[in-house]
């Protein structure tokens, strides 16, 4: 049995009759999923009819009557109603269905209604159905009763812009052009000009149907469509266009015609744009006869009869004929000036560019006549000459030309040089270049032209620099032009190249997998400054890039990261990436995904940028942790000996970032827990300059302030000679430096560590670097100081003969020369040896003979030294006075630093010990020392100020330096029993007695 349902319903059981309308539903409901339009009101439609279904289903289990066949019968002429309307929908035009979408609303709407009053009519009271489905019957009775279908919005605005455009009769390509978009739009199809052709076609095949022509009302609104929509570009192929045009113009003649009298207002004596008709049948050009009327006049200017203001009526006959007059004149003017612009006269050529420019601008009837009488060529001409008024004339004839013209596009693109012509126009005065700007966006807009903008050579780095200019029409096409090229991925890498991110940013979040990857290998590539660094991570880099290593495959995780190591260079960046947890994702690849050696090296250098990052100035004072837990510290770590050597030196890299700074005491304490001088030992000794400079920088990190035993067990004779070989050999002065600074951080008291030394010959090689004057690096104060330490090693007052050695070297004219030029850190040094020294001194100082025989005859006794009563000199007794270090020692007492007033301090009290106090503190005044020692009691540090009261309790023991200096020490030792410490109350107290100020039996004591 067919399911149409042709068969007389009586003479059929209701139940298979139901069966029938219930595949019927199905049929029309799949139908409904490909409608090509009204999708929304048909999804509505359709799920009324499948909540329809269980209801039909319970009426088949029902005894069949009269009634309920009568209700059936109509009910499936509803639904058959229904399917016919879905499946016109799924075939016909697009286009005819969307002008015919309000019809079609309606037919749906009285369809559903139809429905719901056959579902009406069943007769539930006879009836033994569930009171569940009674109820579901109620309802859709109600539901598809009250419910309003309406045409979706855009396609009603579709038919607003179609009636407006018939209706005013004045739409021109440009109109027809922008409605055929918004058509593609409303029906789902492309807007390419052959599927716009392919559309109109068929949907004249679709009304010149004979049936259609039945209703002489709607073929003529048909016609009207057609004859709107025929205005398009679509509508005919260019070479339909050109046919046309040479047809009519070929039957026009050479000259323009005169205007007609009638086509003159007879008010302003021109020639009408809009004439209308008053109430006396006299026609005038509307706004003369609008004022003619606000002037309060009330009669009409010709025949002088009473008006009536409210009626005038558009002269459309008159109209029409003025706009043929002028089409037909305008077409003959176009025509003929192709001859006067090669005429070589400037100003003809001027003028003809002047009077072309204008009719482009009146119609665009006349810009689609320029186009097919082949003037773009010539215009492109004019853009490569040196006439700037000619390519500025010409750029803005392109323009108008290109606007809302896919062909005429096409046209100026395939005309040899015609974009490089507009390119090199962007680099010109500024006039100029907004023309060329302003025409490339119309060119934009055609993918295949946008291809070729993008490959022209600067093109893009021109309109990126012209949209960051003053001028706001030129910043807004030249974005707009950007955007429009930002549709291939090739020109999007080229505006990041020239600093403009955003499309970069925007294909990096949410393009192709295949884009992302090129985006992000682009970033990894390009060569960025700071600012374009900072800009990047401003703008949200940095989460697709993260996402990228999360979820993407091997060669995806390498050039992400890899983009991120380049962006990590600039510290405010890394501490970011910090701060977004990104370490901990490095930190798993490089410690898993070890199959590609390039990807580890990229990530641990990423890590090593993001710990120089943690320890920069941007940092600001608060600590950055890079390294969450001991065990990323050990596990990072244990990498150095299991990797390359890129990893390698990213990783030494890595660690010597956190340890240099000052408050990174843990971090060195764990690495030396963790057996890192074991590793560093041999690396120092590696055949990879730069691994083992790295390796030197880390192990001299870890020496700074280790007391735990681990560098003399590791630190043997060769790796001793190894650091002086460094020091000797490098051309990396940050390595010597390094390496000068291991051995001074060496422990003091492993005297086999001094012994290496001297015999390895390190005591000229370390005064060497002393006295040359050819280390001016950025490291050369350090090295300086770290050199003034290795020198303390050989001076210390328990070796003699280290002693010796050290000053038949020339040591201490060295280390006084220090003490005037070197920081504050190599003054402490050198004052901590010539202390060392100057403990020595007394017992090395020679005795003065005495003299034998007569007065008279005896030689003279020789001067010996006023302090150590004896004969000396810098080499045999290391003398202060002798070496002439004693002034420079009271100038270092007032250096900032404490640590080199206290060595200052202790040089010059070896001079005042036991019996030496009388002679050596007279030296120590006369070189200004006891009123520098004096200042020291109010020094911020009070370790300072007990060594200066040990000091002057013994000074102030003499006379003579009571009676000099007591008075301006009084105050400051009265503040110190005040508020000194315990053990320097009693000291103070004891000089304050001394000076006659506290009696001895003070409770001070």
């Amino acid at each position: 049995m067919s399911t149409d349902m042709l068969v007389n319903a009586s003479l059929v059981p209701v139940s298979e009759v139901l069966s029938k309308i219930i595949e019927e539903i199905y049929e029309t409901i799949k139908a409904a999923h490909d409608v090509l339009i009204e999708k929304e009101s048909f999804a509505m439609l359709s799920s009324y009819l499948d909540r329809i279904v269980p209801v039909l289903e319970e009426l088949k289990n029902i005894q069949s009557s009269e009634s309920l066949k009568n209700v059936v019968e109509i009910l499936g002429k509803e639904i058959k109603v229904a399917k016919q309307l879905t499946q016109e929908c799924n075939k016909r035009n697009r286009l005819y269905l969307l002008v015919n979408c309000r019809k079609i609303v309606k037919r749906l709407q009285l369809t559903t209604r139809e429905i719901s009053r056959a579902l009406s009519l069943i007769p539930l009271a006879s009836l033994d159905l569930p009171l569940s489905i009674n109820e579901e019957i109620g309802r859709l009775c109600d539901n598809m009763q009250t419910v309003e279908f309406q045409a979706a919005a855009a396609e009603e605005e579709v038919l607003e812009r179609i009636e407006s455009g018939i209706q005013e009769r004045n739409a021109d390509r440009s109109y027809a052009n922008s409605l055929m978009v918004l058509i593609a739009q409303a029906v789902g199809i492309s807007n390419d000009q052959s599927a716009l052709k392919r559309e109109l076609d068929e949907f004249k095949n679709e009304i010149a149907d004979a049936q259609i022509r039945k209703d002489q009302q709607e073929a003529i609104q048909m016609d009207q469509i057609i004859a709107l929509l025929g205005r398009a570009d679509a509508a005919l192929s260019p070479e339909e266009k050109e046919k046309k045009y040479y047809s009519k113009r070929n039957s026009l003649g050479n000259q323009p015609l005169e205007p007609l009298q009638s086509f003159y207002c007879p008010i302003t004596r021109d020639v009408m744009f809009e004439p209308v008709e008053t109430s006396s049948g006299q026609t005038f050009e509307r706004s003369a006869i609008e004022k003619w009327f606000a002037d309060g006049n009330t009669t009409c200017p010709l025949t002088m009869t009473s008006l009536n203001s409210k009626i005038l009526r558009p002269n459309i006959t008159l109209r029409k004929s003025i706009e043929e007059w002028k089409d037909r004149n305008a077409m003959i003017t176009i025509a003929s000036m192709k001859p006067k612009l090669s005429s070589g006269d400037e100003q003809e050529v001027l003028q003809c560019l002047s009077q072309l420019q204008d009719l482009c601008k009146e119609r665009d009837l006349h810009r689609e006549w320029v186009a097919l009488e082949n003037y773009i060529p010539i215009l492109v001409g004019f853009l490569g000459g040196s006439n700037r008024q000619m390519r500025s004339h010409a750029l803005s004839i392109l323009c108008l030309l290109a606007k809302d013209s896919d062909d005429n596009k096409k046209r100026i693109a395939e005309v040899d040089n015609a974009i490089d012509f507009i390119v090199r126009s962007l680099a010109k005065h500024i006039s100029e270049s907004k023309l060329a700007v302003a025409l490339l966006l119309e060119l934009s807009k055609n993918d295949m032209v946008s291809n070729n903008i993008g490959k022209v050579q600067g093109c893009i780095l021109l309109l990126v620099t012209i949209k960051n200019s003053d001028d706001a029409q030129a910043t807004k096409d030249a974005k707009e032009v950007l955007e429009n090229l930002s549709f291939l991925d090739q020109n999007v890498v080229q505006m990041a190249k020239a600093n403009y991110f955003k499309p970069l940013l925007q294909r990096l979040s949410s393009g192709s997998n295949a884009s992302k990857m090129i985006m992000a290998k682009a970033l990894s590539e390009m060569e960025l400054t700071d600012h374009s660094k900072a800009t990047l991570f401003d703008d949200g880099v940095l989460e697709p890039l993260l996402q990228l290593i999360f979820e993407g495959d091997a060669e995806v995780k390498q050039v992400a990261v890899k983009a991120l190591q380049n962006l990590s260079s600039l510290p405010r960046n890394g501490l970011l990436m910090i701060r977004k947890g990104a370490v901990g994702q490095l930190l798993s690849l490089l410690h898993y995904f070890t199959s590609s050696q390039t990807l580890r090296e990229q990530v641990a250098a990423t890590i090593m940028n993001l710990a120089m990052s943690a320890t920069s100035p941007e940092a600001g004072e608060t600590p950055v942790t890079l390294l969450e837990s001991d065990d990323d510290i050990y596990k990072l770590f244990s990498l150095i000996s299991l990797t390359g050597p890129d990893v390698q030196r990213s990783i030494l890299r890595t660690f010597h970032a956190m340890c240099q700074q000052p408050s990174a005491t843990d971090m060195r304490a764990k690495l030396r827990q963790c057996s890192a001088v074991h590793v560093l030992v041999p690396l120092c000794e590696h055949n990879n300059l730069d691994i083992r400079a790295n390796a030197v920088k880390l192990f001299f990190c870890l020496t700074v302030d280790s007391d735990d035993g681990t560098l003399s067990e590791h630190v043997n004779q060769k790796c001793v000679e190894t650091l002086l070989m460094i020091i000797k050999t490098s051309g990396d002065e940050e390595e010597k430096t390094a390496a000068m600074g291991i051995i001074s951080n060496l422990p003091p008291d492993h005297t086999e560590i001094t012994q290496f030394l001297l015999d390895a010959g390190a005591l000229p090689i370390v005064i060497g670097f002393l006295t040359d004057g050819n280390h001016n690096g950025s490291s050369r104060n350090q090295l300086i100081e770290n050199a003034a330490g290795v020198l303390c090693r050989f001076t210390v007052s328990s070796n003699p003969e280290w002693q010796r050695r050290a000053a038949s070297a020339g040591i201490i004219p060295v280390l006084v020369h220090l003490l005037s030029s070197g920081t504050a850190l190599t003054k402490r040094n050198a004052a901590i040896s010539l202390a060392q020294l100057s403990d020595s001194s007394l017992g090395l100082s020679r005795r003065v003979e005495q003299r034998r025989g007569f007065l008279c005859c005896s030689p003279p006794p020789e001067p010996g030294c006023p302090v150590h009563l004896g004969m000396c000199t810098v080499e045999s007794s290391f003398c202060l006075l002798e070496a002439n270090a004693v002034e420079p020692l009271v100038r270092v007492l007032g250096e900032l630093d404490v640590g080199a007033s206290k060595a200052a301090l202790r040089a010059l009290s070896t001079l005042i010990e036991a019996e030496r106090l009388q002679d050596g503190s007279k030296v120590i005044s006369e070189a200004k020392g006891i009123a520098a020692i004096i200042k020291l009691l109010t020094s911020p540090s009070a370790d300072l100020q007990e060594k200066a009261l040990h000091v002057l309790e013994r000074i102030f023991r003499l006379e003579e330096h009571k009676r000099k200096y007591g008075a301006s020490a009084q105050m400051p030792l009265v503040d110190i029993t005040q508020r000194g410490t315990s053990t320097m109350k009693p000291l103070a107290a004891k000089i304050l007695a001394h000076l006659n100020v506290l009696h001895d039996q003070s409770s001070y004591f």
